[in-house]
């Protein structure tokens, strides 16, 4: 047999409001944050996830690029001179950068 206590259901009425308007304080605490935290982000200029993933992709893309150009660039074994090293045949001196 059960008997109702209108304390104790006053205090459970209190308690479940209590929890319900922390709940809500906290995830509007929570929004407050996440906004502020946002708008610093913004303000520092910060780059993306996506954005540095992408800018990566490319820099190894162009990284295997040079290299297979070097690899291509390379003699065959032949031992050449290489040219404006300052072996001209007229005998003058190459310029100076300065003048």
């Amino acid at each position: 047999m059960q008997t109702r206590n209108p304390i104790l259901d006053e205090f459970a009425k209190l308690t479940t409001g209590a929890m319900g308007l922390a709940q809500a304080a906290g995830e509007e605490a929570k929004t407050a944050w996440r906004a502020q935290a946002d708008r610093i982000a913004a303000e520092m200029d910060l780059v993306r996830r996506d954005e540095f993933d992408v800018l990566k992709d490319e820099i190894a893309a162009l990284r295997a690029e040079i290299a297979e150009l070097k690899a291509a660039k390379k003699p065959s074994g032949k031992p050449s001179s290489k040219p404006g090293a300052g072996t001209s045949t007229d005998g003058t001196q190459p310029g100076d950068a300065a003048g």
